[in-house]
């Protein structure tokens, strides 16, 4: 199964080295590889969280996420994205900001000899009003769920004062508020403050807007399912429900990306590179890495994970909000990031052990035996 799962990945990975070799020879090659690798390590506990949603959705949306949602993630995020921030903050047409991307300064500076900025550097100035934007969106995410009552816990000393702290209504939202008022504040230049409140601001109503239209409609399917006499706690995601189900995850996707495509750039500008690495190979394994948690039942069967991951999004959502006004080490970012899904993992086993090692079914994504990687 696991061939079956990864093996997709693997031929993509192999593909797109290929490309690389061949349109920029070893060195390309080498910046393709380091940057699928640094992709997959930021994104793991994407794949975690992405893993709890798919799980609530039906077989169709399953695969709607697994196609479509990998094309928008390699050539929405990884190449379209940037380009769409240089023609939107620098004023420039699609056509001049892709000749901007295919043409950098000669001798690798940030700016060409008759001062005009690099694309590079123009995508570097946006990093604020990008990092606000997906930051306060994971944060959003992470406060919503410390916030939330939950019958397993994984730092219990913590996560159950916080969980009573967010009986009080919209706690989430005034934590949000406060953080990214002292972000302006503390971690802005003076001359970005209004862009990042805006932009901060913009990814909070996004987070509300789109959680709050798939809570609604997914109640109202477990709703009419129960009057209709089906056990309502095993509906999965339909029509209205699952659409919006699967817009949270493309944004969620999105918030998750930012670091990694901005980060792309202390190892190289060239977006074919960076669409090949992050895209292509990074993207679609961490689609697989979802695939496996989802058809192996790892998240029923280390309950932790879940939790784990809910941390390293907040980490990254500070990271995110640090990084406006001093450079965090993408190595640091993922490091901690795998360090707090490690450590769910092995408390996971340790209650596993406590508790008779029960394991858990595994779950089938889909009924055909064409496998979807």
């Amino acid at each position: 199964m696991v061939l079956r799962i990864y093996g997709l990945s693997i031929a993509v990975t192999v593909v797109s080295l290929i490309v690389a070799f061949l349109y920029g020879g070893p060195e390309a090659f080498i910046l393709c590889a380091i940057l699928g690798v640094l992709e997959v390590s930021l994104s793991f506990d994407n794949a975690v969280i992405n893993a709890t949603i798919l799980e609530r959705m039906s077989e169709f949306w399953q695969k709607i996420f697994l196609t479509i949602g990998v094309l928008i993630a390699v050539f929405g995020m990884r190449l379209v994205f940037p380009l769409a921030i240089v023609w939107i903050t620098a004023g420039l047409d699609p056509k001049r900001a892709l000749d901007l991307a295919l043409n950098p300064p000669e001798d690798g500076k940030l700016t060409f000899p008759d001062g005009s900025p690099s694309y590079e550097k123009l995508l570097t100035d946006a990093h604020p009003s990008i990092a606000a934007f997906g930051g306060m969106f994971l944060f959003m995410l992470f406060l919503n769920f410390i916030f939330s009552e939950r019958e397993i816990t994984w730092l219990t000393w913590l996560e159950k004062p916080l969980a009573k702290a967010g009986k009080l209504d919209m706690l989430s939202v005034v934590v949000a508020g406060v953080s990214l008022i002292l972000t302006a504040e503390f971690l802005t230049a003076d001359a970005d403050r209004s862009t990042v409140l805006l932009a901060g601001l913009l990814g909070m109503v996004v987070y509300i807007a789109v959680d709050g239209l798939g809570s609604m409609f997914h109640t109202e399917d477990l709703v009419e399912e129960h009057e209709h006499g089906g056990p309502s706690t095993l509906v999965k995601a339909t029509g209205k429900a699952a659409f919006f189900l699967f817009l949270y995850l493309e944004v969620l996707d999105a918030s998750f990306s930012f670091d990694g495509v901005i980060g792309a750039f202390a190892i190289t500008s060239d977006p074919i590179i960076i669409a090949l690495g992050l895209g292509l190979i990074g993207a679609m394994f961490v689609r697989s890495i979802t695939v496996y948690l989802v058809r192996k039942g790892t998240l029923g069967e280390y309950v932790y994970l879940e939790h784990g991951a809910h941390w390293a999004i907040g980490a990254l959502a500070i990271i995110l909000f640090i990084s406006i006004k001093v450079h965090v080490p993408e190595l640091v970012t993922g490091f901690i990031g795998i360090a707090l899904i490690g450590a769910a993992f092995i408390s996971s086993i340790i209650r596993n052990k406590r508790n008779g090692g029960d394991d858990a079914p595994e779950v089938e994504l889909e009924k055909s035996a064409t496998p979807v990687a």
